[in-house]
This record gives C-alpha cells, structure tokens and sequence, in this order.
C-alpha cells in the first residue's frame, strides 16, 4: 500500500513518519503503516516539527459540547479529538485541536478552519459543519489564550505573536495536524482544505499568498486581509461621525443610518429585474438614483430626514479615508446600501480597534485618536505592523501552479470588511494573471446581495455554513462540495445557489454568480426560483 504525497514536502514527511513509526512492508517493499488508535501517549510516538500532542480523546456520535462551551454542537459522527501546541517561534504557542471521524465516516480529507476578529476561539461550528460532511478537520487558537476576544495587550512586545495571530498560524497547525491525522488512521489525507471567514478570510489570504502548498484549495469569506487600512476605516468612521475632539454623542445616530438603507434600496432594488428588497448590485445605485442629500430634513428634525449634519457624516463615511497630502484612497468608502450596518464599527467612546493603534502601532497608552494623521501614521504604521498582518499581495502564481483553487465570497452589505475593497483585491489578481479567464482557471469571487458581515441579512443568504447549511445541500449550493467538486473532477463553480429560510423553510432561491457576472432575472418564471435567473 502506498501512501499519495498530495501537498509537496509536508505529505513526504507524513509518509516517513508513518514508516519510521511502526509501519511494515508490502510485498512490493511499500511501507504499511500501523493505526495509532486515539491514545495521546500512542500518537506522541508521531514525529511533528514545530510541534506537541498534548492529548487524544473519542467523543461519542452524537452531541458534543466544546470545553468551555455552553452550547452543544449536534448531529456528529464519533470521533478522536486531538489536541495539540505548535511552537513555530521561541515566542510562540499556538493551541489546536483535530477532530477525526471515527472508521468509515472519515472520507480520507481534511479542512483547517479559520477563526473570528482577534478571538483565540476555535470556530467549532466550521469543523462541525466540515465533519458532517466526512473530513478530519483542524483549529486553532491564532497564537494566544486571552479570554477576552478584544483584549490585544498578549501583542505587546510579542511581534511574533502578532504574526503567528496576523500571518502564520494556519501554516503552523497545518503540517503537525497532517501527521496526526496520518498517524491515527494510517492513511494520509488525500485532500487538505481550508474554510474560513472574517480573519478566517483574512487567514486563507495569507496561506494563497505566503504558505500556497499547504492546500489543495482555500474557501475565504469576508477577508479582512487589508488589515491595516481596514483599521483605518474603523477609525475613520469614528471620527466622522463626531464633533471633533470628543467621544460622542454620535451624529448620524444608528436609526437614521438604517433609514438610508431602506431610501436607498427603494430606489435601487429593481434595478435587476425584480422587486424583492434586495439590491442586486449596489455600485450600480449610483447618484442619479439615489443621493443621500436627497433626505435632508427640509424643516425640523425628524424620523424620516437627515439634518444637514447627519448628511455631512454619511458622506464623509461614503468618501471613504484618504490622504489629505496625496489625495490617495486609503480604503474604499463604504456602499450604498451597507448604512445600517455602519454602527456596530463606527465605536463608542472610543473607535473598534483603537488598541490596534495605541498598542501594536504606537506603543502609547495614553495615544489620542484625534491625532491621527492620514499620512504619516499610516506610513508608519505599514512599516511596523503591516508586513506582520497584512495580506495584500496580488501575486498568487505559486498557489495557482500548485493547482490550488480558491472560492471567496462576501456580502454586499457587509459594513466590516468592505465589498469593494474585495473586489479590488480580485481585480488586482486578475491584472497580475494578465485576463479574466487566467483568473477564473483558480479563482472564483462570489458576491451576496443582501448579505452582512459572513452570513445573515434581507437576501438569500443560505449556503455552505453561512447561517446554517441549506436543506439538501449539494454541490450547488455548498461551498465545500463546490471546491472538492473543482479540485477533484475539475469542474468550476460558476454559479453558487442561495437560499432565503424563513421558520427554516426555503423560501427562495438566488444563483451567487462569479464576479464579475450578475444574477439577472429572465422574465419568466417565478422570483423565488433560482432558475429563473442567469448569470450574465
């Protein structure tokens, strides 16, 4: 029997170490390898780099409730947890964890899930939601063991732990999890894959650009790889919705921003065909359409009108930061259509993020965010932070000649990680390839109207682990099926379903079209049928 080498060094390495450990030969001289059973002192034996197994556990099929959890996590297979530090630093500790299922039920693949904001928390319900499908899956912690997911002072004098959170610990875990699997089942996983949103995006980037032969292919929703700048908006947007030099009270006030959004979705929803509540495409709601000065109060304040103030604040919000002594875009202002979501980024008494700023950048306690200046502290800030954190980079002809292929989605009301930076980033890549076909040979951009920050929203919304898996899930409406389907039989995804659930029945059903196509609806048929749409 012989073991595949799937990824390039790291499976090779797996291979040696199921021989060294145990193993036998085939009668074609072949090294068999023996299973390791789920016993922490059994699979200690495995031979990691960079890494410890600190224990081995079956957990029953079932419901299983995570440490320090309070809610249980149903309907999965029997399984060995596996848990783990890698040490990629002398200044590093990254915990992770491998669930494996338990004989058959494993599929021979594995999925490395991503995490949330700066939270050490494992996204149990990504490994979950991979597990039902069959694969060994993997977490981890980022690189520190805060309990409060906003704390930020474990970077502080560690810039190896805010790369290890910003940059490397996927790549960490990956390898050491590989062997584990490897060890427990005597078999090396034939597939590696990674799904993850937010800073779970964020992670997927930096594995394309900085690590691309650790997967076979990479799902990244949402991606705040633009890290830096996208601190930047934070901030901006803080800072626009105040009077200077003070901490509030806010200006445009999170009431009057959801008014925008429903004037603007009235007056740019039907622009695909279909009167749903959806905005389709909102940079196609441009000014003579919809212009948020439109709303200004003609008399008093009042629920239904902006006061000129409030205007001057959506449209500093809008506008975006840029520099005042170059004229550049710092970072996309954000669309028409997102101003109800606005709030929960533009702070309290002080801005989201501040701490990115006062610890990580300028090492100053007391720094005063009124301060800031556009030019110099984001240069600054580029120089010491950025190379730890951000990934920018459009160049991802490594990965794409390792025939890795990449899925991203995003949501066009996103007021987090902004849509039209994401696109940009895909623009960029698609430049650096030379023509949207290069591009679309391994990767796919799939924009959801209607949806928020990784899930939820007025649109169809529903699929993959986006707010629940949809009911029958296929390889039409799944991004996990999507990207094995792609990987394994070559087949692209050129369309995504989406459902809209309502009491957890379909309600509708939208095609997610690869960027830079739209779902347009052909004039027949029912609107709540994805069929009746095409992407054109």
């Amino acid at each position: 029997m012989r073991i595949q080498c799937t990824r390039g060094l790291v499976g090779c390495a797996t291979l040696a170490v199921l021989s060294a450990c145990g193993g036998s030969g085939d009668d074609a001289g072949t090294p068999v390898a023996t299973p390791k059973g789920c016993d922490a002192a059994a699979l200690a034996t495995v031979q990691l780099s960079g890494a410890t197994v600190t224990g081995a556990t079956p957990v029953a099929a079932g419901s299983y409730t995570p440490p320090g959890s309070r809610t249980a996590i149903a309907d999965l297979p029997a399984f060995c947890r596996i848990t783990g530090q890698a040490m990629p630093t002398g200044d590093s500790r990254i915990d992770f964890e491998a669930w494996v299922p338990a004989g058959t039920a494993w599929n021979g693949k594995m999925v490395v899930t991503g995490n949330g904001g700066y939270s050490p928390a494992l996204s149990t319900n990504d490994m979950a939601y991979a597990m039902r499908q069959g694969y060994a899956v993997v977490g981890g912690d980022t690189g520190h063991q805060s309990t409060d997911p906003n704390e930020m002072f474990w970077g502080v004098g560690h810039p190896e732990k805010i790369a290890d959170w910003g940059s490397r610990s996927i790549h960490a875990i990956t390898a050491p999890s590989r062997a584990l699997i490897a060890g427990l089942a005597a078999k090396e996983p034939t597939r590696a894959y990674y799904y993850g949103c937010s800073t779970g995006g964020h992670q997927g980037y930096a594995e394309m650009q900085r690590y691309p032969d650790d997967f076979d292919g990479v799902i990244a929703g949402a991606p705040g790889n633009n890290r830096t700048r996208l601190n930047v908006e934070f901030l901006h947007r803080y800072l626009s919705n105040r009077a200077t030099g003070t901490s509030g009270p806010v200006i445009l006030t999170a009431a009057k921003a959801s008014l925008i959004t429903q004037r603007a979705v009235a007056a740019c929803d039907a622009l695909d065909g279909v009167t749903d509540g959806v905005m389709e495409n909102p940079l196609a709601c441009t000014a003579d359409r919809f212009d948020v000065a439109s709303l200004q109060c003609t008399g008093a304040d009042a629920a239904d009108c902006l006061t000129a103030e409030q205007v001057a604040a959506a449209q500093k919000i809008y506008a975006g930061p840029k520099n005042a002594r170059t004229g550049e875009q710092i970072y996309p202002g954000l669309p028409v259509g997102s101003e109800a979501g606005w709030s929960g980024y533009w702070g309290g008494a002080e801005p989201v993020r501040a701490d990115y700023w006062r610890l990580w950048v300028f090492d100053n306690p007391q720094w005063n965010w009124w301060t800031f200046d556009y030019d110099r502290d984001i240069a600054y800030a580029d120089a010491k932070v950025g190379p730890l954190v951000d990934q920018t980079s459009a160049n991802l002809a490594a990965f794409k000649a390792s025939g890795g292929k990449a899925i991203v989605f995003q949501g066009w009301q996103d007021a987090v990680v902004n849509p039209v930076d994401t696109i940009a980033y895909a623009e960029r890549v698609k430049a650096a390839q030379g023509s949207q076909a290069a591009l679309d040979s391994f990767y796919r951009l799939f924009l959801v109207p209607g949806m928020g920050h990784c899930g939820g929203g007025s649109g169809a919304t529903t699929f993959g682990n986006s707010g629940g898996q949809a009911p029958n899930a296929s390889a039409s409406n799944d991004l996990l099926m999507a990207l094995d389907r792609w990987v394994e039989q070559g087949v692209a995804p050129d369309s995504i379903v989406a459902s809209r659930l309502a009491s957890g029945a379909v309600v509708r059903t939208r095609p997610l079209c690869a960027w830079p196509k739209t779902a347009v609806y052909q004039g027949s048929g029912s609107t709540d049928d994805a069929a009746s749409f095409r992407c054109q």
